[in-house]
């Protein structure tokens, strides 16, 4: 399997002799959570319905009858779209299929943001590579105008060679990260303790794909190759069980009859719980909650109440 060729990418110390075992375990966990998840979401609707292109000069394109969207990059300009809808809490997933080959200098964003200088906004964004080095999974939480929340992961697949499922679930006790199901990041509802938390600014989704070779690969010593030109990342599938947000109120959607949505009081489980601990172990890059250079008089709050 491409995941399992893909390990042998990753610095050697994520994988010593102490937990090959139980990393490949998981990694089967994780595989029939992926299988699963593509046969759930494959039920999704029609991207011309959910989404307009805002920008790319045609670069961007819906195409299969709605069920296909495209972005494409080159040495003049990048792409990208913004959904019809906004959302006040939601459990929102889309596949996306990464640029293959040599990405170095993209980065391919998706996320969900409020507007203003004090917006609120829930990041993925994917930085490409040289071909055979791993992508990287940047993920970020801004409060109130405030990020500086950075947390960076290696996949443990090749991201470029399928779709794969990304979620945000979003309601008020947290926000959860999670790829093909699985759990990668928590960011817990503070409040209690002072530290703010999405929940009064309506999102709405965004995505891009453009040039960031001054930063993102390398911290920006390998430049984009425009010869291999237009890069191109592909999405399919979204699902939004979701509030949506129009003339200042909102309306919930569930899978259920019940007229409370289980995503809004969704949690992680015992489960859910054992799998972060072991992403964050085996696959996390960077956490700024250990960036002692960064933060020299100390770390920001909700670290240590975490």
């Amino acid at each position: 399997m491409h995941f399992i060729k893909h390990l042998s990418l990753l610095p050697s110390h994520f994988l010593n002799s102490t937990n090959q075992t139980m990393t490949k375990i998981f990694l089967v966990l994780v595989l029939l959570q992926t299988l699963f998840n593509i046969l759930v979401v494959a039920s999704a609707g029609n991207l011309n319905q959910d989404f307009d292109i805002t920008w790319g000069d045609g670069r961007a394109q819906i195409l299969d009858n709605g069920q296909l969207l495209t972005l494409s990059l080159d040495k003049t300009s990048g792409s990208g779209f913004k959904s019809k809808n906004q959302y006040l809490f939601g459990k929102i997933d889309m596949q996306i299929k990464l640029v293959p080959g040599n990405s170095a200098g993209t980065v391919t964003a998706y996320y969900l943001s409020s507007l203003g200088s004090t917006h609120d906004e829930i990041d993925f964004e994917f930085l490409g590579n040289l071909s055979g080095d791993p992508y990287i999974l940047h993920t970020n939480v801004f409060t109130q105008g405030k990020g500086n929340r950075e947390q960076q992961f290696y996949l443990w697949f090749d991201p470029t060679k399928d779709f794969h499922t990304y979620s945000i679930l979003w309601n008020p006790q947290s926000i959860i990260f999670s790829v093909d199901g699985t759990p990668i990041r928590q960011f817990k509802n503070l409040e209690s303790k002072g530290i703010p938390f999405p929940k009064n600014q309506a999102m709405s989704i965004y995505s891009s794909l453009w040039n960031a070779d001054d930063w993102a690969t390398r911290g920006g010593l390998v430049k984009a190759d425009w010869s291999k030109a237009p890069f191109t990342a592909s999405y399919r599938n979204f699902n939004a069980q979701a509030c949506t947000w129009s003339s200042g109120s909102s309306h919930c959607s569930s899978s259920s009859s019940s007229s409370s949505p289980s995503w809004l009081s969704q949690s992680l489980d015992a489960t859910g719980q054992e799998r972060i601990k072991w992403v964050q172990k085996n696959y996390m890059i960077y956490n700024y909650c250990r960036d002692t250079k960064r933060f020299p008089q100390g770390f920001p709050a909700e670290c240590s109440l975490a």
